[in-house]
């Protein structure tokens, strides 16, 4: 992961005409899409596709037709397992931590497929240098923690594969109100270390103060796409689609 100033050579994580579905229902209808530097945000009411986007990206459900890449590798008939060793981690809605696990058991989930001692070590140091406040809880088991260092350790978790770009869905579900902009904070670290954040979020309002570009899912189909700026003066975008 590069670091420090914000900017990033990460690849480009892209879709060309992607179609995908479960069985014989058909949910994504040719979506094109690529990450940016920084935060790209998917929006769109319930049903619009997004998750199912999210899952064809991390290789959970199968393309039907188009293409993913990342950078100049071919993604698209990969597994997730494969994806993960790529530098692509994707955190579930809700996290996904072990609670029954250390914080420390946790992060080291995150190195399954990490040969090398040495570099889990560095990849430890760095989610320290990250989330500090999980330096003293590495021994506690992680359903003791706050909703806030939870979250803590499923980002470190993903950082400890190695990504350079995080798939996340819906961080701040679940949280109470007063916790949302901790949670987005947490995601700017990562950001402020050169990692690609993309981004599924309902809490629109607060994801849109994060963004760096934005696409808007509806029916399956991309029916926005642009700089969070632009959006904002799409007054019957946001009230048909985000209800704002």
């Amino acid at each position: 992961m590069s670091g420090g100033d914000g900017s990033s050579d990460v690849p480009t994580l892209s879709a060309i005409g992607v179609e995908a579905g479960y069985d014989r229902h058909q949910v994504l209808h040719g979506i094109t899409f690529e990450s940016r530097d920084g935060v790209t945000c998917i929006f769109g009411p319930n049903g619009s596709g997004k998750s199912t986007f999210l899952k064809t990206l991390n290789g959970i459900v199968p393309v039907w037709d188009g293409t993913i890449t990342y950078g100049d590798v071919d993604l698209t008939e990969a597994k997730p397992e494969d994806i993960v060793t790529h530098g692509i981690a994707t955190l579930p809605q809700g996290g996904g931590i072990f609670g029954s696990l250390s914080v420390e058991e946790n992060l080291n989930v995150g190195a399954f497929t990490v040969d090398d001692a040495d570099a889990i070590v560095e990849r430890k140091a760095e989610v320290l240098e990250v989330f500090p406040a999980l330096e003293d809880k590495l021994g506690q088991k992680a359903r003791d923690l706050s909703g806030g260092q939870q979250m803590m350790v499923s980002l470190g978790r993903a950082m400890m594969t190695g990504a350079d770009t995080f798939l996340l869905d819906e961080p701040s579900a679940g949280l109470a109100p007063r916790l949302v902009d901790d949670a987005f904070g947490l995601i700017e670290r990562l950001v402020d270390r050169g990692a690609q954040v993309v981004l599924i979020e309902q809490n629109v309002r607060a994801a849109l103060r994060l963004a760096d570009y934005v696409y808007i899912l509806a029916e399956g189909e991309v029916q926005f796409h642009g700089p969070p700026e632009d959006l904002s003066e799409e007054d019957e975008l946001m009230e048909l689609y985000l209800g704002l």
